[in-house]
């Protein structure tokens, strides 16, 4: 049996020094989808200090994945890391930021819809459907963030998806980056049974498929005007 790495619990050494790959992504992996949970649902509070040696006696690892994880949580903009005082977590969207946000959105989505309708290769379209059938065959998601993460990492996978069938790789980084999906759903949670969303990518899926390029931006402006007008409309509730 080969011993155990003892700088980083759960994983057996490999060759040398070395940890085995396989084991070490599984824990690094780990231990991000852990972190972003505890800042989805608020246990590290918006704005707040993030003390790497406390969270990482509280996951039971060493602080370097913990770093690790830290560091792909600042590129999802979930956390930032400032000089001398380490990292925090991201303050939530206010609705001036939601509305900046679905406005760089209504920029850069419709367009990317339309291109997507001119140009998509099959093996795009395939790809588009069957995010949004694997959509509609989800529970409806309720409770805390590991309940409707699959939903939330759907829905960003269409989005995201669309804009790659595109061919426009600037638009679909552009897409990619905004990390609008997390900031929405860490704001305000899971939406209803109601909710509208997914009838919403369906209209913009078939005109897609139709090679619609007018009706794909139509429905894409469609749903993220209504998108918008629901998490603005929370706040009122609020």
């Amino acid at each position: 049996m080969p011993d155990r790495d003892p700088r980083i619990p759960g994983v057996e050494a490999g060759t040398g020094d070395q940890p085995a790959p396989p084991l070490r992504k599984g824990l690094a992996d780990s231990v991000y989808e852990d972190i972003k949970a505890k800042v989805m649902d608020h246990e590290i509070a918006p704005g707040a200090r993030i003390n790497i040696e406390a969270l990482a006696r509280a996951l039971d690892v060493s602080p370097t994945p913990v770093r690790e994880a830290l560091a792909r949580l600042e590129a999802d903009g979930l956390v930032v890391k400032r000089s001398l005082s380490g990292y925090r977590a991201t303050e939530l969207l206010t609705r001036q930021g939601v509305a900046e946000l679905f406005e760089m959105r209504l920029l850069l989505e419709p367009r990317a819809a339309a291109l997507a309708a001119d140009n998509a290769d099959e093996g795009e379209l395939d790809a588009i459907e069957a995010t949004l059938e694997a959509m509609q065959a989800q529970p409806d998601p309720s409770g805390p963030y590991l309940a409707y993460r699959d939903f939330a990492a759907l829905d960003q996978r269409f989005h995201d998806a669309v804009a790659e069938a595109a061919h426009r790789p600037l638009l679909a980084d552009a897409v990619e980056r905004l990390h609008s999906h997390l900031h929405i759903f860490r704001l305000s949670g899971v939406q209803d049974a109601a909710d509208p969303t997914v009838d919403e990518h369906e209209r913009v899926v078939r005109a897609i498929l139709r090679r619609r390029s007018d009706r794909a931006a139509e429905a894409m402006t469609d749903h993220l005007t209504r998108s918008m007008e629901r998490q603005l409309s929370a706040f009122g509730e609020q």
